[in-house]
């Protein structure tokens, strides 16, 4: 039995869910959001949330339950109020700049690293030491930035590198003498 499955998800005042053709689409404030549902379980939208639940008793339907709710939920949040994921970089001549559709990262490479900003996604660089990406697709906000984490992972020794805001970096001491 899922503790998270059970709990019908709440749509606030503003967002409208329908369910057409095996897609739920939900609007909001921000945009509009679509999934695809499983089979294995069912929706029901109703006055105040959408709840889901396994359509049988296989182990498959019990699997997905709990993630479907999740993923359901995800798709009220990103229309209400967005994710922002914040990544900070720490060494010395590295730095970030936003410009439009296009971030430009200098990591200690002999070239400037250029990343693309998908559609949906917003790139902002506070200072260029910060990249705050945000977004109403949860999945999209998250993979832009592992992707731009990826340039240059944060190292054990002096922590140099781009690591998410509130990551803990294990730090190894260096060589002796």
């Amino acid at each position: 039995m899922s503790r998270i499955g059970k709990r019908p998800v709440s749509v606030p005042a503003g967002v409208t869910a329908n369910i057409d053709g095996g897609v739920l689409s939900v609007k909001g404030p921000k945009g509009a959001l679509s999934l695809t549902l499983a089979d294995d379980i069912k929706y029901e939208v109703q006055d105040g949330g959408i709840s889901v639940q396994p359509a049988n008793d296989t182990k498959r339907a019990r699997s997905f339950w709990g993630m479907q709710r999740t993923l359901v939920q995800n798709l009220v949040t990103g229309v209400t109020e967005g994710f922002t994921k914040k990544l900070l970089i720490t060494g010395v001549g590295y730095r970030a700049n936003a410009q439009g559709k296009t971030l430009k990262l200098q990591l200690g490479y002999s070239h400037d690293v250029d990343i693309a900003v998908p559609e949906g996604i917003e790139i902002k660089t506070p200072d260029q030491t910060t990249i705050e990406i945000s977004g109403i697709d949860k999945q999209k906000v998250g993979q832009i930035a592992a992707e731009i984490r990826r340039w240059r992972k944060p190292e054990p020794y002096k922590g140099k590198g781009i690591k998410y805001d509130g990551e803990f970096i294990f730090r190894k001491e260096g060589k002796k003498k």
